[in-house]
């Protein structure tokens, strides 16, 4: 690598990011001198009067869009130049991560993602409601049995549990609880495959990113083969039974047959790409969901007025129904969609987004006294969800939780380019509606029989773990569930 890389955007006249490491400046984030957002927001503030700004990647050239409107024209508008995310880990490496939808390129995903499109409608959200709703009241029901484990909750491990369960049943059709079980095997291998920190860990990341043909050729996977083995054998038996016995029930098993059938004869989808959408569909509601649930139910313990006025409207819409909720209810919760909203832009899942250039593309000049420069095939593009988050420039007082920026009159006014929770374009996250649903239906059961209060091991503000990928607390998030009276 060496002078040429360090030097590659220099020679091309763009504002860069000045590193002599071989893999950039990635390297602070892996030796844990820095956290991932901290390297994210570093990056974005580098140069902060320029549209774009250049940087290595694990080694790899890239580029850093600032400007919202950029965003737009190579997520929308341009969208055939960067059809891809820059995916490290290929089928032949690993077939079940390999093969799912967010790793597909081009008419391989574009064919996935038609097929599984209609399986995300609102209408399919329905159809899975009542199996996330049973879940959420079983799972609420049973901290509320057991008031000792309220007194000090930390709601990582908790929620995780949450979802392990609410995936299992609506995925995959299987039946698990992991508060009553806590260490059944979906739960031991969630835990398993989402886990990204870890020294070890980070470097089998680090070097499947930066060196994939060589990782390939060394024979290693992305999976562990214990867990690959594992999702594989379920989700194959599964739909083995449900085929040979005629089997039908309301989950996402169910609904990838359906698309399955809605090919075309000879294009049908293999019992792999089955495993493999359905994997990727666990590990984003393991994983990601939960983090989302962590910071709601967080944001609410430290802002108890916010807490009250939302308690007030899942009350209300409650005693319509004789204290149960519908999709339809949910839908209408108009301060449950700002809450989730504001905390969606504070603590985003995932912190940054990319794209890969398929064909040439000229950017136009990042600034006064830049000139413009071409993109090429295999460059990458990055989009700074986090840090367009927290820029004071498209949301005043950012650090401040603020519900109110996203009511009926304010919400028209967010650039729809600088709030990109779940990403943006065609490749925005497909299960993004089932996310919102699973989450909101926890916070009604939550809200309606707790108070949820800090405790004295609530950190305020969160001090982030170096090493990983996400916004992980250094020692969790806890809070206190204390029964309501009325």
């Amino acid at each position: 690598m060496g002078y040429r890389y360090a030097t590659y955007w220099e020679r091309r006249g763009v504002p860069y990011v000045k590193t002599r490491l071989p893999l950039g400046i990635t390297w602070t984030v892996f030796l844990r001198r820095a956290t991932f957002h901290d390297h994210c927001e570093f990056i974005y503030n580098y140069d902060p009067d320029v549209r774009y700004i250049g940087l290595l990647d694990f080694g790899t050239p890239a580029v850093l869009i600032r400007d919202p409107e950029l965003i737009k024209e190579v997520a929308i508008k341009s969208f055939g130049h960067f059809p891809d995310h820059r995916s490290f880990v290929t089928e032949d490496m690993d077939p079940i991560f390999g093969r799912n939808v967010f790793s597909l390129r081009g008419d391989q995903w574009r064919e996935m993602r038609n097929t599984l499109s209609p399986s995300f409608t609102a209408n399919k959200m329905k159809f899975l409601f009542d199996l996330v709703a049973e879940c959420s009241h079983d799972f609420v029901g049973y901290l509320h049995a057991n008031p000792g484990l309220c007194s000090m909750i930390e709601l990582k491990d908790t929620f995780t549990r949450y979802t392990n369960d609410v995936i299992a049943t609506s995925a995959f059709g299987i039946s698990v609880n992991s508060m009553k079980d806590p260490k059944n095997e979906f739960y031991e291998r969630g835990i398993d495959v989402s886990r990204f920190s870890g020294t070890l860990r980070l470097m089998k990341f680090m070097l499947l990113r930066a060196c994939p043909r060589l990782m390939r050729m060394a024979g290693f996977t992305f999976l562990s083969p214990a867990s690959s083995k594992f999702f594989s054998k379920v989700i194959s038996e599964t739909v083995q039974a449900r085929e040979e016995q005629g089997i039908v029930r309301p989950d996402m098993i169910h609904l990838l047959l359906q698309a399955r059938d809605t090919r075309e004869p000879g294009a049908q989808m293999a019992i792999d790409d089955i495993v493999a959408q359905a994997f990727i569909f666990f590990l984003a509601g393991f994983d990601t969901v939960s983090t989302l649930m962590c910071y709601v139910v967080y944001e609410l313990a430290l802002h108890q007025d916010v807490q009250q006025r939302l308690r007030e409207e899942v009350d209300c819409y409650l005693a319509e129904r004789n204290g149960k909720i519908s999709y339809e209810s949910l839908s209408k919760m108009e301060y449950m969609e700002m809450v989730v909203s504001e905390v969606l832009r504070l603590h985003p899942p995932s912190l940054i987004t990319d794209r890969l250039c398929l064909e040439k593309f000229n950017l136009p000049p990042a600034g006064p006294g830049y000139k413009g420069v071409t993109v090429n095939p295999n460059d990458g593009l990055l989009f700074p969800i986090y840090s367009l988050h927290r820029d004071p420039k498209y949301f005043p007082d950012p650090e401040k939780f603020d519900p109110e920026r996203f009511n009926e009159e304010n919400k028209a006014k967010v650039n729809p380019y600088v709030y990109i929770p779940f990403g943006v374009g065609p490749r925005k996250c497909i299960g993004n509606r089932f996310a919102l649903m699973e989450t909101k239906i926890l916070m009604v059961h939550l809200l309606h029989k707790f108070l949820i209060k800090p405790n004295k091991r609530t950190s305020i503000p969160p001090v982030y773990k170096k090493g990983t990928f996400t916004l992980v607390p250094e020692d969790g998030l806890w809070i206190t569930l204390e029964k309501r009276e009325d």
